[in-house]
């Protein structure tokens, strides 16, 4: 697909804008839009942007970092098969980028391309990793300023169902529309809460499908004058929401992650790269889980996966080998990440994962024993023999164990590490410095 290509299917649709959309160290989802006069250069060479952007907080704060300051600028450039029409705004297209130095070189700080090399990595053993978010969000309205779930239903209940279906009819038409494929849907343990689960794809494009699934989230409850949310605890009495990855690697249709030979099913490779993930777990909640709303979430007998194990459909390990479906077992294999969630800038998340699991697979690791149980319910000194340590329990905790993660930090270059850490740094000084109701009015109304 070319840029006139592009320009052919705005026309056709109508469209007055089309968004350029990136996701910034914060996690948080901007945009700059072009008009139609003038959109095909702009696809073609990009639009402008402050190099600044990257070192904006999630309070939209400017952080004093070298080169990333008022002089400078960048290129917004989109890639062009990640065109889509919004079906919630009004003559509205939108399109994923990249973020471009003038001489058209990556930029040092982009995340989409740190992802993209770390895609690159994989594909030098025939690899690909497939991966999908499994998001859980709030639906609530506004009262005299406060969110209010738009129901205090219990969980898979019909009742909450009801609540919201005709939001929900609305969203699974939109990301059809957007060739997003929804798996399932379903009203969760929290008042207002709902679950959906898209479509595995691989790694850049589960990226990008995640930012347009976000936007899909809340632009589609805008329209019914509701507000949705995907912060990690969207009200501290409330269950929190998780943005939990499954993962699986791919050598063209063959499922690396499958063994049938093995009892579990679960091949050498795959045990290899979960033994990844788990050694660099502490770091990966840096990326995965970093804000400061998402300790709230990660914290023992909340299914949220809060000590540093893995096990077979366990769902207070925050490493899950699923159960797979009978007569699809290996299309079907596959891992969760469960200590993640939408505050995570999706790109950062799932190259830092892809990091850590090749260095599991390069080293040749394997996994400690599984765990059958609750690991809060294992003595202590049990789960200190057996390595079953607790992950971070504050943002601040989770930045300082990806500080001190040689390989992450080294997968994400000095520019970006030293950019993302000063910014998450940022939102901890910041958030821990304000009682509950700034934090809260903060993260709900930003994720």
């Amino acid at each position: 697909m070319n840029a006139r290509d592009v320009v052919k299917q705005a026309d056709e649709a109508d469209l007055r804008l089309v968004r350029f959309l990136w996701c910034g160290n914060d996690g948080t989802v901007r945009a700059k839009s072009s008009a139609r006069h003038g959109l095909e250069g702009r696809l073609e060479a990009g639009i402008g942007l402050t190099v600044a952007m990257q070192a904006m907080n999630a309070l939209d704060q400017l952080q004093p970092i070298a080169d990333l300051g008022p002089v400078g600028e960048i290129r917004l450039v989109p890639d062009l098969e990640t065109f889509r029409v919004l079906p919630y705004a009004p003559r509205t297209g939108a399109v994923l980028t990249d973020h471009v130095q003038l001489d058209g070189a990556a930029a040092p700080v982009c995340q989409r391309s740190f992802l993209k090399r770390m895609e690159a990595r994989l594909a030098e053993r025939g690899l690909v990793l497939r991966a999908s978010f499994e998001n859980e969000f709030s639906l609530a309205t506004q009262v005299d300023g406060a969110y209010v779930p738009i129901d205090s239903a219990l969980c898979f209940s019909t009742i909450a169902t009801t609540a919201a279906q005709d939001y929900v009819d609305e969203l699974a038409a939109a990301l059809e529309a957007q060739r997003i494929p929804l798996e399932q849907y379903y009203a969760e343990l929290g008042h207002g809460q709902q679950e959906i689960s898209t479509g595995h794809a691989p790694a850049l494009q589960a990226a990008d499908e995640q930012l347009l699934v976000r936007e899909t989230i809340r632009g589609v409850a805008a329209c019914h004058g509701l507000v949705a949310s995907l912060a990690p605890k969207p009200w501290p009495e409330n269950a929190g929401n998780g943005g939990h990855v499954h993962f699986s690697l791919w050598d063209g249709d063959r499922n690396r992650f499958f063994d049938g030979s093995r009892p579990d099913g679960l091949s050498a490779e795959a045990r290899s790269f979960i033994a990844g993930v788990l050694d660099h777990l502490p770091g990966l909640c840096g990326l995965a889980a970093p804000s400061f709303n998402s300790y709230h979430r990660i914290v023992p007998h909340y299914w949220a996966g809060a000590f540093v194990c893995w096990g077979y459909d366990n769902r207070e390990a925050p490493v899950r080998v699923a159960s797979v479906f009978r007569g699809a077992e290996e299309a079907s294999t596959n891992a969760e990440l469960k200590a993640c969630d939408a505050s995570c800038n999706p790109y950062l998340a799932l190259g830092g994962l892809l990091a850590a699991g090749l260095d599991g697979i390069e080293r040749g690791l394997e996994p400690p024993e599984p765990v059958d149980v609750d690991p809060a319910t294992i003595a202590e000194d049990e789960r200190a023999r057996r390595g079953i340590v607790r992950l971070p329990s504050t943002q601040a905790e989770a930045l300082d164990a990806l500080a001190a993660d040689d390989l992450l930090s080294g997968s994400l270059g000095p520019i970006l590490r030293d950019a993302y850490l000063a910014v998450r740094r940022s939102e901890w000084a910041a958030y821990s410095a304000g009682d509950a109701a700034f934090e809260q009015q903060g993260h709900f109304a930003k994720y």
